[in-house]
């Protein structure tokens, strides 16, 4: 008996009745092994489709804007635009958002960064924050020695335009307005009190 009932499950497994994807939003705030923040990849680089992950389907779904799907009317991403899993804002009761400066990462994937700058937004009355951040690996680094807010303005200073621009252009002409920019510290400082 025992063993058809193990037999059952399997296929189940085998029919798809049992989900494989992982749910992302369970996933830590800072990777087990070297204690590094982690963000989950939800637009790549390059792209101008936003999407969001639905933790309740565990799957990238397209952000919805008058019944269609919302595609970003500006240049594509600068960079990887996620989550920070294990965090909340109060103001959006949202996870708090990222936007890693790296070549293009598939949605999905959790890369663990260095965060280098916070970006204060006003979108329609309500303020969010944006985490800026490199990859931790240096393999995966495209700005050399760029550690710092300090550094990125010092050796990229167009790398802040872009970034802002980004945003901005989100939502529609003067929905989204930027409030501000401040370094690393803040940022951890953000990570931190957004922790659930």
């Amino acid at each position: 008996m025992r063993f058809a009932f193990g037999s059952f499950i399997v296929g189940l497994g085998s029919l798809g009745l049992s989900s494989c994807q992982p749910n992302y939003a369970e996933l830590p705030t800072f990777s087990p092994e070297r204690k590094l923040l982690q963000v989950v990849v939800e637009v790549p680089a390059g792209s101008n489709h936003a999407q969001r992950y639905d933790a309740a389907k565990k799957d990238f779904l397209p952000v919805r804007r008058a019944g269609l799907d919302h595609v970003v009317e500006f240049l594509p991403c600068p960079g990887n635009q996620g989550f920070i899993p294990g965090t909340r804002l109060e103001s959006t009761n949202a996870p708090l958002q990222a936007l890693i400066l790296a070549e293009t990462q598939p949605e999905g994937t959790v890369v663990e960064v260095l965060p280098i700058g916070l970006l204060t937004l006003d979108d329609n009355g309500v303020l969010e924050q944006v985490v800026v951040a490199v990859p931790a690996r240096p393999s995966q680094q495209i700005l050399p020695g760029i550690t710092s807010w300090k550094s990125l303005v010092k050796q990229f200073p167009g790398a802040k335009e872009a970034v802002g621009q980004w945003f901005q252009h989100q939502g529609r002409l003067g929905e989204v307005r930027l409030v501000g920019w401040k370094d690393e510290k803040a940022a951890d400082q953000q990570v931190h009190q957004a922790l659930k």
